[in-house]
Protein backbone atom coordinates (compact mmCIF):
# COMPACT_ATOMS: atom_id res chain seq x y z
CA UNK A 1 0.00 0.00 0.00
CA UNK A 2 1.28 3.34 -0.83
CA UNK A 3 1.10 6.10 1.91
CA UNK A 4 1.63 9.11 3.19
CA UNK A 5 2.92 9.86 6.74
CA UNK A 6 2.73 12.57 8.44
CA UNK A 7 5.93 13.05 10.61
CA UNK A 8 5.43 16.95 11.35
CA UNK A 9 3.08 19.96 11.30
CA UNK A 10 0.36 17.49 11.91
CA UNK A 11 -1.24 19.36 15.20
CA UNK A 12 1.29 22.38 15.24
CA UNK A 13 2.78 24.56 12.55
CA UNK A 14 6.08 23.55 12.86
CA UNK A 15 8.06 20.81 11.94
CA UNK A 16 6.98 20.12 8.49
CA UNK A 17 8.00 16.34 7.30
CA UNK A 18 5.88 14.36 5.12
CA UNK A 19 6.56 11.48 3.72
CA UNK A 20 5.37 9.28 0.66
CA UNK A 21 5.84 5.53 0.77
CA UNK A 22 5.51 3.41 -2.48
CA UNK A 23 5.81 0.35 -0.65
CA UNK A 24 3.42 -2.68 -1.83
CA UNK A 25 4.45 -5.64 0.99
CA UNK A 26 3.27 -3.99 3.56
CA UNK A 27 6.02 -3.26 6.12
CA UNK A 28 6.68 -0.40 4.36
CA UNK A 29 10.19 -1.29 3.43
CA UNK A 30 9.89 -1.70 -0.22
CA UNK A 31 9.58 0.76 -2.65
CA UNK A 32 10.45 4.18 -2.71
CA UNK A 33 10.63 6.73 0.29
CA UNK A 34 10.40 10.07 -0.40
CA UNK A 35 10.12 13.06 2.13
CA UNK A 36 8.40 16.20 0.96
CA UNK A 37 10.43 19.04 3.55
CA UNK A 38 12.03 18.65 6.28
CA UNK A 39 11.52 20.86 9.28
CA UNK A 40 13.19 21.56 12.98
CA UNK A 41 9.95 21.87 15.39
CA UNK A 42 9.53 25.07 17.51
CA UNK A 43 7.26 26.15 20.33
CA UNK A 44 6.20 23.94 23.53
CA UNK A 45 8.93 21.61 24.83
CA UNK A 46 7.01 18.41 23.45
CA UNK A 47 7.40 19.36 19.93
CA UNK A 48 11.03 20.71 20.48
CA UNK A 49 12.10 17.26 21.81
CA UNK A 50 11.28 15.85 18.78
CA UNK A 51 13.76 17.18 17.05
CA UNK A 52 16.11 14.98 19.27
CA UNK A 53 14.47 11.78 18.11
CA UNK A 54 15.32 9.78 15.56
CA UNK A 55 12.99 9.85 12.45
CA UNK A 56 10.53 6.69 12.79
CA UNK A 57 11.64 5.75 9.37
CA UNK A 58 15.59 5.40 9.15
CA UNK A 59 17.33 8.62 7.81
CA UNK A 60 19.32 6.13 5.91
CA UNK A 61 16.18 4.41 4.45
CA UNK A 62 14.84 7.63 2.53
CA UNK A 63 15.88 8.17 -1.04
CA UNK A 64 15.24 11.64 -1.21
CA UNK A 65 13.69 14.92 -0.15
CA UNK A 66 11.90 17.06 -1.86
CA UNK A 67 11.80 20.86 -0.27
CA UNK A 68 9.01 23.57 -1.12
CA UNK A 69 11.10 26.42 0.88
CA UNK A 70 13.93 28.05 3.16
CA UNK A 71 12.40 28.60 6.31
CA UNK A 72 13.88 26.66 9.38
CA UNK A 73 10.40 25.00 9.64
CA UNK A 74 10.27 23.50 6.91
CA UNK A 75 14.10 23.05 6.17
CA UNK A 76 15.43 23.16 9.25
CA UNK A 77 16.07 19.64 10.01
CA UNK A 78 18.06 18.90 7.26
CA UNK A 79 21.25 18.67 8.58
CA UNK A 80 20.19 16.57 11.54
CA UNK A 81 18.91 14.22 9.14
CA UNK A 82 21.94 13.98 7.15
CA UNK A 83 24.26 13.63 10.53
CA UNK A 84 21.68 10.36 11.00
CA UNK A 85 22.30 8.89 7.39
CA UNK A 86 20.62 10.54 4.92
CA UNK A 87 22.74 10.52 2.02
CA UNK A 88 19.98 11.02 -1.29
CA UNK A 89 19.38 14.36 -3.37
CA UNK A 90 17.16 17.23 -1.99
CA UNK A 91 15.66 19.09 -4.86
CA UNK A 92 14.71 22.72 -4.38
CA UNK A 93 14.79 25.76 -6.60
CA UNK A 94 17.60 27.62 -6.75
CA UNK A 95 16.86 30.42 -4.73
CA UNK A 96 15.87 27.93 -2.33
CA UNK A 97 19.02 26.78 -2.30
CA UNK A 98 20.75 30.03 -2.06
CA UNK A 99 18.64 30.39 0.84
CA UNK A 100 19.03 27.48 2.71
CA UNK A 101 23.27 28.01 2.53
CA UNK A 102 22.16 30.93 4.61
CA UNK A 103 19.58 29.99 6.44
CA UNK A 104 21.54 26.11 7.91
CA UNK A 105 24.44 27.39 7.89
CA UNK A 106 22.91 30.20 10.46
CA UNK A 107 21.16 27.83 12.21
CA UNK A 108 24.06 25.37 13.25
CA UNK A 109 26.57 28.65 13.95
CA UNK A 110 23.51 29.65 16.48
CA UNK A 111 22.88 26.73 18.07
CA UNK A 112 26.28 26.19 18.60
CA UNK A 113 26.84 30.05 19.84
CA UNK A 114 23.66 28.91 22.44
CA UNK A 115 24.95 26.18 23.56
CA UNK A 116 28.05 27.82 24.65
CA UNK A 117 26.29 30.78 26.39
CA UNK A 118 23.91 27.82 28.32
CA UNK A 119 27.33 26.74 29.01
CA UNK A 120 29.17 29.66 30.11
CA UNK A 121 26.42 30.49 32.21
CA UNK A 122 25.23 26.83 33.57
CA UNK A 123 21.56 27.32 33.05
CA UNK A 124 21.15 24.58 30.96
CA UNK A 125 19.20 20.90 32.60
CA UNK A 126 21.65 19.24 30.19
CA UNK A 127 25.62 19.10 30.88
CA UNK A 128 27.15 20.11 28.53
CA UNK A 129 24.54 22.11 26.63
CA UNK A 130 25.02 20.76 22.64
CA UNK A 131 23.78 21.95 19.47
CA UNK A 132 21.54 19.78 17.23
CA UNK A 133 24.02 20.32 14.98
CA UNK A 134 27.31 22.00 14.44
CA UNK A 135 27.88 24.91 11.73
CA UNK A 136 30.35 22.19 10.19
CA UNK A 137 27.09 19.34 9.70
CA UNK A 138 25.29 22.03 8.58
CA UNK A 139 27.63 23.02 5.59
CA UNK A 140 27.97 19.23 5.16
CA UNK A 141 24.27 19.01 4.32
CA UNK A 142 24.62 21.47 1.59
CA UNK A 143 26.44 19.24 -0.93
CA UNK A 144 23.33 17.02 -1.04
CA UNK A 145 21.35 19.74 -2.83
CA UNK A 146 19.96 19.60 -6.15
CA UNK A 147 18.68 22.67 -8.43
CA UNK A 148 15.08 21.93 -9.82
CA UNK A 149 13.49 25.09 -12.57
CA UNK A 150 9.93 26.03 -11.73
CA UNK A 151 7.79 24.07 -14.16
CA UNK A 152 11.01 21.17 -14.79
CA UNK A 153 9.48 17.65 -14.25
CA UNK A 154 11.96 15.66 -12.04
CA UNK A 155 12.07 11.71 -12.57
CA UNK A 156 12.90 10.69 -8.79
CA UNK A 157 12.49 7.05 -8.98
CA UNK A 158 10.51 4.32 -11.58
CA UNK A 159 7.01 5.64 -10.13
CA UNK A 160 7.68 8.72 -9.06
CA UNK A 161 8.36 12.21 -10.78
CA UNK A 162 7.52 16.01 -9.76
CA UNK A 163 7.55 19.76 -10.27
CA UNK A 164 7.85 22.65 -8.80
CA UNK A 165 4.87 25.34 -9.33
CA UNK A 166 4.84 29.09 -8.25
CA UNK A 167 3.41 28.97 -3.75
CA UNK A 168 4.43 33.19 -3.91
CA UNK A 169 5.23 32.68 -0.25
CA UNK A 170 8.92 33.79 0.00
CA UNK A 171 11.72 33.57 -2.44
CA UNK A 172 12.10 30.59 -4.34
CA UNK A 173 9.11 28.97 -2.23
CA UNK A 174 7.14 26.23 -4.29
CA UNK A 175 4.39 23.64 -4.19
CA UNK A 176 5.23 20.28 -5.34
CA UNK A 177 2.97 18.54 -7.65
CA UNK A 178 4.14 14.58 -7.25
CA UNK A 179 2.81 12.42 -9.50
CA UNK A 180 2.67 8.53 -8.38
CA UNK A 181 2.24 5.73 -10.98
CA UNK A 182 2.22 1.95 -9.15
CA UNK A 183 0.69 -0.59 -11.75
CA UNK A 184 -0.05 1.26 -14.67
CA UNK A 185 -2.43 3.68 -12.13
CA UNK A 186 -1.65 7.32 -12.28
CA UNK A 187 -2.54 9.35 -8.56
CA UNK A 188 -1.76 12.88 -8.45
CA UNK A 189 -0.62 14.75 -5.38
CA UNK A 190 0.07 18.48 -4.53
CA UNK A 191 1.73 19.09 -1.36
CA UNK A 192 1.66 22.97 -0.89
CA UNK A 193 4.18 24.21 1.56
CA UNK A 194 3.69 27.48 2.75
CA UNK A 195 0.85 29.38 0.23
CA UNK A 196 1.48 32.94 -0.35
CA UNK A 197 -1.10 35.46 -0.17
CA UNK A 198 -3.56 36.31 -3.07
CA UNK A 199 -3.78 40.10 -2.59
CA UNK A 200 -2.60 43.44 -3.56
CA UNK A 201 0.01 46.06 -2.35
CA UNK A 202 -2.84 48.73 -1.42
CA UNK A 203 -3.98 46.17 1.88
CA UNK A 204 -1.32 44.84 2.36
CA UNK A 205 2.01 46.77 1.02
CA UNK A 206 5.52 45.24 1.02
CA UNK A 207 5.53 41.60 -1.13
CA UNK A 208 8.75 40.57 -2.22
CA UNK A 209 7.85 38.28 -4.77
CA UNK A 210 4.76 38.21 -7.45
CA UNK A 211 1.30 37.93 -5.06
CA UNK A 212 -0.98 34.89 -5.56
CA UNK A 213 0.22 30.98 -5.73
CA UNK A 214 0.04 29.01 -8.92
CA UNK A 215 -4.26 28.24 -10.44
CA UNK A 216 -5.63 25.81 -12.18
CA UNK A 217 -4.12 23.04 -10.38
CA UNK A 218 -5.34 19.42 -10.27
CA UNK A 219 -5.31 16.66 -7.51
CA UNK A 220 -6.15 13.70 -6.01
CA UNK A 221 -4.70 14.19 -2.65
CA UNK A 222 -4.33 17.68 -1.62
CA UNK A 223 -1.89 18.26 1.67
CA UNK A 224 -2.03 21.83 2.51
CA UNK A 225 -1.13 23.90 5.29
CA UNK A 226 -3.73 25.82 7.62
CA UNK A 227 -1.72 28.09 9.30
CA UNK A 228 -4.56 30.93 9.41
CA UNK A 229 -7.31 28.41 8.71
CA UNK A 230 -8.83 30.20 12.02
CA UNK A 231 -7.83 33.89 11.42
CA UNK A 232 -8.88 37.09 8.82
CA UNK A 233 -6.03 39.03 8.10
CA UNK A 234 -6.70 42.92 8.45
CA UNK A 235 -7.42 44.46 5.21
CA UNK A 236 -6.29 48.17 6.33
CA UNK A 237 -3.09 49.55 5.32
CA UNK A 238 -0.37 48.56 7.99
CA UNK A 239 1.85 51.46 7.47
CA UNK A 240 -0.07 54.64 9.50
CA UNK A 241 -0.36 51.76 12.31
CA UNK A 242 3.27 51.51 11.92
CA UNK A 243 4.18 55.10 11.94
CA UNK A 244 1.96 55.80 14.78
CA UNK A 245 3.68 53.28 17.22
CA UNK A 246 7.38 54.40 15.96
CA UNK A 247 6.77 57.76 16.37
CA UNK A 248 5.06 57.54 19.90
CA UNK A 249 8.08 55.21 21.12
CA UNK A 250 10.73 57.23 19.66
CA UNK A 251 9.16 60.58 21.04
CA UNK A 252 9.19 58.95 24.82
CA UNK A 253 12.90 57.96 24.16
CA UNK A 254 12.30 54.23 23.96
CA UNK A 255 13.29 51.81 21.08
CA UNK A 256 11.33 49.79 18.77
CA UNK A 257 12.33 45.91 18.98
CA UNK A 258 11.12 43.87 16.02
CA UNK A 259 11.24 40.02 15.97
CA UNK A 260 12.01 39.14 12.54
CA UNK A 261 12.58 36.06 10.40
CA UNK A 262 15.76 36.61 8.70
CA UNK A 263 14.64 35.73 5.22
CA UNK A 264 12.53 38.03 3.54
CA UNK A 265 10.47 39.49 6.25
CA UNK A 266 13.44 41.63 7.40
CA UNK A 267 13.44 42.92 3.91
CA UNK A 268 10.12 43.51 3.67
CA UNK A 269 10.36 45.48 6.75
CA UNK A 270 13.21 47.55 6.07
CA UNK A 271 12.54 48.34 2.23
CA UNK A 272 9.07 50.05 3.91
CA UNK A 273 10.65 52.05 7.10
CA UNK A 274 13.14 53.54 4.15
CA UNK A 275 9.60 54.32 2.52
CA UNK A 276 8.24 55.75 6.12
CA UNK A 277 11.05 57.61 6.51
CA UNK A 278 11.72 59.33 3.42
CA UNK A 279 8.06 60.34 3.32
CA UNK A 280 8.50 62.05 6.84
CA UNK A 281 5.90 59.85 8.60
CA UNK A 282 8.52 58.48 11.06
CA UNK A 283 11.35 60.10 12.60
CA UNK A 284 15.16 59.08 11.11
CA UNK A 285 16.33 57.14 13.61
CA UNK A 286 19.20 54.42 13.31
CA UNK A 287 17.80 51.23 12.23
CA UNK A 288 19.87 48.18 13.32
CA UNK A 289 19.64 44.91 11.62
CA UNK A 290 20.73 42.48 13.99
CA UNK A 291 21.53 39.15 11.63
CA UNK A 292 24.49 37.59 9.72
CA UNK A 293 21.72 35.50 7.58
CA UNK A 294 19.70 38.74 6.97
CA UNK A 295 22.79 40.57 5.25
CA UNK A 296 23.30 37.25 3.13
CA UNK A 297 19.83 37.48 2.55
CA UNK A 298 19.68 40.96 0.93
CA UNK A 299 22.38 39.97 -1.32
CA UNK A 300 20.37 36.89 -2.16
CA UNK A 301 17.28 38.67 -3.15
CA UNK A 302 19.42 41.16 -5.39
CA UNK A 303 20.32 38.17 -7.45
CA UNK A 304 16.99 36.50 -7.64
CA UNK A 305 15.34 39.25 -9.60
CA UNK A 306 12.96 36.79 -11.94
CA UNK A 307 10.96 36.45 -8.29
CA UNK A 308 10.09 40.39 -8.07
CA UNK A 309 6.84 41.67 -7.41
CA UNK A 310 6.64 45.68 -9.61
CA UNK A 311 6.57 46.65 -5.72
CA UNK A 312 10.03 45.60 -5.25
CA UNK A 313 11.57 45.84 -8.74
CA UNK A 314 10.44 50.38 -8.05
CA UNK A 315 12.05 50.50 -4.67
CA UNK A 316 15.31 48.92 -5.31
CA UNK A 317 15.06 51.10 -8.30
CA UNK A 318 14.58 53.99 -6.33
CA UNK A 319 16.93 53.52 -3.14
CA UNK A 320 19.18 50.46 -4.30
CA UNK A 321 20.61 47.79 -1.85
CA UNK A 322 19.86 48.29 1.95
CA UNK A 323 23.02 47.51 2.69
CA UNK A 324 24.40 50.66 1.54
CA UNK A 325 21.55 52.97 3.04
CA UNK A 326 23.01 56.01 5.44
CA UNK A 327 21.70 55.00 8.87
CA UNK A 328 20.88 51.59 8.09
CA UNK A 329 23.46 48.98 9.80
CA UNK A 330 23.57 45.36 9.27
CA UNK A 331 25.51 43.94 12.61
CA UNK A 332 27.60 40.20 11.04
CA UNK A 333 29.61 39.62 14.50
CA UNK A 334 28.92 38.76 18.10
CA UNK A 335 30.73 42.42 18.61
CA UNK A 336 28.74 44.59 16.30
CA UNK A 337 25.86 42.52 17.95
CA UNK A 338 26.97 43.40 21.64
CA UNK A 339 27.40 46.95 20.39
CA UNK A 340 23.73 47.66 19.57
CA UNK A 341 23.03 47.28 23.65
CA UNK A 342 25.15 50.47 24.05
CA UNK A 343 22.69 52.03 22.28
CA UNK A 344 21.23 53.93 24.90
CA UNK A 345 19.19 56.64 22.34
CA UNK A 346 16.06 55.54 20.04
CA UNK A 347 16.83 53.49 17.87
CA UNK A 348 15.10 50.49 15.41
CA UNK A 349 16.68 46.70 16.19
CA UNK A 350 15.35 44.26 14.01
CA UNK A 351 16.13 40.81 14.11
CA UNK A 352 15.40 36.96 14.74
CA UNK A 353 14.39 34.32 15.20
CA UNK A 354 10.88 35.89 14.47
CA UNK A 355 9.38 33.64 16.85
CA UNK A 356 11.92 34.79 19.87
CA UNK A 357 12.95 30.83 19.59
CA UNK A 358 16.66 31.61 19.11
CA UNK A 359 19.22 33.70 17.95
CA UNK A 360 20.62 37.41 18.95
CA UNK A 361 16.61 38.58 19.13
CA UNK A 362 16.86 36.65 22.73
CA UNK A 363 19.71 39.62 23.90
CA UNK A 364 17.82 42.72 22.70
CA UNK A 365 14.99 41.61 24.19
CA UNK A 366 16.21 40.36 27.63
CA UNK A 367 17.84 44.37 28.14
CA UNK A 368 15.04 46.21 26.70
CA UNK A 369 11.73 44.21 27.68
CA UNK A 370 12.06 45.51 30.92
CA UNK A 371 11.60 49.47 30.44
CA UNK A 372 8.47 50.59 29.35
CA UNK A 373 10.00 53.20 27.18
CA UNK A 374 10.60 50.59 24.53
CA UNK A 375 8.32 49.47 22.22
CA UNK A 376 8.05 45.31 21.13
CA UNK A 377 6.34 44.95 17.80
CA UNK A 378 5.28 41.57 16.11
CA UNK A 379 5.05 41.40 12.54
CA UNK A 380 4.84 37.71 12.13
CA UNK A 381 2.98 35.08 13.14
CA UNK A 382 3.54 33.68 16.90
CA UNK A 383 3.28 29.86 17.72
CA UNK A 384 1.92 28.48 20.67
CA UNK A 385 4.15 27.81 23.77
CA UNK A 386 6.91 30.25 21.68
CA UNK A 387 8.84 33.04 23.30
CA UNK A 388 7.08 35.32 21.23
CA UNK A 389 3.53 34.19 21.55
CA UNK A 390 4.05 34.36 25.50
CA UNK A 391 5.50 37.65 25.46
CA UNK A 392 2.36 39.06 22.63
CA UNK A 393 -0.20 37.11 24.94
CA UNK A 394 0.57 39.77 27.45
CA UNK A 395 2.46 37.41 30.12
CA UNK A 396 3.81 39.78 33.50
CA UNK A 397 6.84 37.91 32.33
CA UNK A 398 9.06 35.61 29.68
CA UNK A 399 11.87 33.20 30.76
CA UNK A 400 15.24 33.92 28.57
CA UNK A 401 18.44 32.29 28.58
CA UNK A 402 17.16 30.77 32.11
CA UNK A 403 15.88 33.63 33.69
CA UNK A 404 12.88 35.46 34.19
CA UNK A 405 12.73 38.95 32.30
CA UNK A 406 9.64 41.64 33.17
CA UNK A 407 7.53 42.43 30.32
CA UNK A 408 7.29 46.30 31.02
CA UNK A 409 7.73 47.40 27.32
CA UNK A 410 4.78 48.18 25.30
CA UNK A 411 3.68 45.37 23.06
CA UNK A 412 2.00 45.88 19.57
CA UNK A 413 1.64 43.58 16.49
CA UNK A 414 0.72 44.72 12.79
CA UNK A 415 -0.75 41.34 11.73
CA UNK A 416 -0.89 42.39 7.76
CA UNK A 417 3.45 41.57 7.38
CA UNK A 418 2.24 37.90 7.72
CA UNK A 419 2.71 35.81 4.02
CA UNK A 420 0.33 33.04 4.73
CA UNK A 421 -3.06 33.19 2.69
CA UNK A 422 -5.96 33.53 5.43
CA UNK A 423 -9.40 31.55 4.37
CA UNK A 424 -11.01 33.92 2.41
CA UNK A 425 -7.89 33.92 0.18
CA UNK A 426 -6.99 30.13 0.31
CA UNK A 427 -10.92 29.85 -1.15
CA UNK A 428 -10.06 32.34 -3.98
CA UNK A 429 -7.25 29.66 -4.88
CA UNK A 430 -9.17 26.37 -4.49
CA UNK A 431 -12.03 27.47 -6.39
CA UNK A 432 -9.44 27.88 -9.62
CA UNK A 433 -8.64 23.92 -8.96
CA UNK A 434 -9.87 21.75 -12.91
CA UNK A 435 -11.21 19.15 -9.96
CA UNK A 436 -12.27 18.21 -6.89
CA UNK A 437 -9.27 16.16 -5.07
CA UNK A 438 -10.51 12.64 -3.62
CA UNK A 439 -9.11 14.19 -0.22
CA UNK A 440 -7.38 17.22 1.31
CA UNK A 441 -5.47 16.75 4.78
CA UNK A 442 -4.74 20.08 6.34
CA UNK A 443 -1.16 20.15 7.88
CA UNK A 444 1.00 22.61 9.43
CA UNK A 445 -1.64 24.66 11.69
CA UNK A 446 -2.62 24.52 15.34
CA UNK A 447 -5.78 22.71 16.00
CA UNK A 448 -8.19 24.84 15.64
CA UNK A 449 -7.29 26.67 12.85
CA UNK A 450 -6.87 23.36 10.78
CA UNK A 451 -10.21 22.11 12.11
CA UNK A 452 -12.22 25.59 11.59
CA UNK A 453 -10.79 25.34 8.27
CA UNK A 454 -11.77 21.95 7.55
CA UNK A 455 -15.20 23.18 8.66
CA UNK A 456 -15.43 25.97 6.16
CA UNK A 457 -13.83 24.09 3.11
CA UNK A 458 -16.43 20.99 3.07
CA UNK A 459 -19.34 23.86 3.52
CA UNK A 460 -18.14 26.35 0.93
CA UNK A 461 -16.75 23.61 -1.41
CA UNK A 462 -18.26 20.02 -0.88
CA UNK A 463 -14.86 18.93 -0.47
CA UNK A 464 -13.66 15.56 1.85
CA UNK A 465 -11.03 17.48 4.24
CA UNK A 466 -9.17 16.11 7.07
CA UNK A 467 -6.92 17.58 9.57
CA UNK A 468 -3.96 15.11 9.49
CA UNK A 469 -2.45 13.59 12.65
CA UNK A 470 0.78 13.51 14.33
CA UNK A 471 2.71 9.72 12.75
CA UNK A 472 -1.25 9.44 10.98
CA UNK A 473 -0.98 7.01 7.64
CA UNK A 474 -3.25 8.22 4.78
CA UNK A 475 -3.62 5.50 1.87
CA UNK A 476 -3.01 7.34 -1.27
CA UNK A 477 -3.14 3.68 -3.58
Amino acid sequence: MSYIQFLGAAGTVTGSKHLINTSSDGDGKGGCQILVDCGMFQGPKQWRERNWQDTPIPAREIDAVILTHAHLDHCGWIPRLVKEGFRGPIYATPATIDLCGVVLTDSGHLQEEDAAFYNKKNKSKHNPALPLYTLEEAENALKYFQPVQFGETKQVSPEISFRFVHAAHILGSAMAEITLTVNGQTRRMLFTGDIGRMRDKNVAPGKVVHSGPQEDETADVLVMESTYGNRTHPKDDPRPELAKVITQTVQRGGSVVVPAFAVERTQKFVFMLKELMEAGQIPKVPVFCDSPMAIKAVQIFLKHTEEYSDETKNLISQYGSPLTWPGFSFASTAQESKTINDAHYPCIIISSSGMVTGGRILHHLAQRLPDPKNTVIFIGYQAQGTRGFIIKSGAPEVKIFGDMVPIRAQIAAIEQFSDHADPPELLEWLRTFKNKPTVTYLVHGEPAASSQLRDLMTKELGWDVQAAQWLQKANIS
